[in-house]
């Protein structure tokens, strides 16, 4: 009989250069990153079991912020303690970061040009096609029974017709999947799940089911922690108090993504329409032209797609200082920290509380009813977005952009069809809005 061989731990340095190049090759948004650490660390390294693997993502997905990157920094953390969890969560980011602020300023410099204007002409179709193709995907999977239909015409509703906040939607998705759960439980089950990841030859992988969860709730190292992230978050806020002439909207730029970090659930494509609703039509940071274009950029880029609000960041302090590239890459920054910097947080502190769940059906319920919400979610950000691309002069059926629509449906054709990585249809995009130029 064959001696199963036990897993030897992972080399720290062969982990780092994985995570720093996961920045640089991570396109395809989610589901991209997902399927690339996936293959690497449980399918060729053996570092973690896919049981292990896909219970961290579920986990993740209960939190606020990039459910991705948090499973990076969870899988870093596993492996080598907070140095691993921090350096993964940086580098996951940082990448597409410096990428999205060459684009940024690139976008100022040139946007008004003619050929500039002509290749974004194809690629905001492309991108609505992308998060229409993410309402499907998201769909598949959330929506098992006649209750999370019902929840997910319920966001939808309560997002398009009564501009609801989503810190409001989610609350009152738990709330209402709890009632129901208690009250009406059989309108919850959704039988069989989806997929079952099997316990099979665990012991081969470096973290498997067997692998300790989580240490016991301790009080002191908790308020260590959150002592620690709230100097983190102070020290630049205080700069900006003391360096900036205009403290008041630095102030207001800080707050709201550190809202935004904080209590939008459900990933990149919950905390996208709460933040162009908000920073479009409250706050006038920048024209909705500018949030679809923003998307586009972002597309182009590894990383996540939530990286899109560091564009927002930049346009915020550009357009508010009279076009200052200085101004607008110090908002990126100040975005990226304060969007990225509670997913370490959620992580090393909740990370373990969250592990001690595993295997509770009423957290998995309740979860369920939140990701059928985020499809609502995601179909009003179709909408919101659409509608301009489509209908650039106004909502009338004579003025819709004949161009715009046909490559909507090629696009929508090349993805569902053919299943044209995101990357070559961002490419072909350009093309075609450069040959109709």
């Amino acid at each position: 009989m064959k001696e199963k061989k036990s897993p030897s731990s992972p080399s720290f340095k062969e982990a780092i250069r994985f995570w720093f190049k996961l920045g640089w090759i991570s396109f395809g948004g989610t589901l991209g990153h997902i399927n690339i650490m996936h293959d690497f660390l449980v399918e060729k390294k053996k570092w973690i079991s896919s049981s292990r693997f896909f219970h961290a993502l579920s986990l993740c997905m209960l939190l606020p912020g990039p459910e991705a990157q948090q499973l990076a920094i969870y899988i870093g953390w596993k492996l080598h303690g907070k140095r691993g969890g921090i350096l993964a969560g940086i580098f996951f980011i940082l990448p597409s970061m410096f990428i999205l602020l060459a684009l940024s300023c690139i976008y100022v410099t040139y946007g008004n040009q003619s050929w500039m204007d002509a290749i974004f002409s194809g690629l905001k179709p492309a991108v609505v096609a992308i998060i229409f193709h993410a309402v499907w995907s998201v769909g598949r999977k959330a929506l098992h029974t006649v209750s999370h239909y019902l929840f997910a015409g319920i966001a939808f509703a309560s997002i398009f017709f009564f501009d609801i906040s989503m810190p409001y939607i989610i609350l009152g998705t738990i709330t209402a999947a709890l009632i129901l759960r208690y009250f009406w439980p059989s309108l919850v089950y959704k039988g069989k799940a989806l997929e079952s990841h099997e316990i099979l030859n665990e012991e081969e992988y470096y973290i498997n089911h067997k692998t300790e969860g989580g240490k016991d709730f301790n009080a002191k190292l908790l308020w260590k922690q959150c002592s620690l992230f709230i100097l983190l978050w102070v020290i630049p806020f205080l700069l900006f108090y003391i360096l900036s002439p205009d403290f008041t909207f630095w102030k207001g730029l800080v707050l709201f993504f550190t809202q935004t970090a904080l209590f939008t659930i459900g990933g990149s494509y919950t905390v996208l329409p709460y933040v162009a609703q908000f920073s479009v039509s409250k706050f006038n940071w920048l024209s909705k032209s500018q949030m679809v274009d923003g998307f586009a950029l972002a597309e182009t880029t590894p990383g996540p797609l939530i990286i899109v609000v560091c564009y927002v960041g930049f346009m915020a302090g550009y357009n508010h200082f009279d076009g200052s590239l200085l101004m607008g890459t110090v908002g990126l920054l100040a975005t990226t920290f304060y969007t990225f910097l509670p997913s370490f947080l959620f992580i090393f502190v909740g990370g373990p509380i969250l592990e001690r769940t595993r295997g509770s059906q009423v957290i998995s319920d309740v979860l369920g009813f939140v990701t059928a919400a985020v499809v609502g979610v995601i179909l009003n950000l179709t909408f919101y977005l659409g509608k301009d691309v489509l209908f650039p002069l106004g909502m009338m059926l004579n003025k819709i952009d004949l161009m715009a629509l046909l490559w909507v449906v090629i696009s929508l054709i090349l993805i569902f069809k053919f299943r044209l990585n995101i990357v070559w249809l961002i490419l072909l995009s350009m093309l075609y809005g450069w040959l109709q130029y």
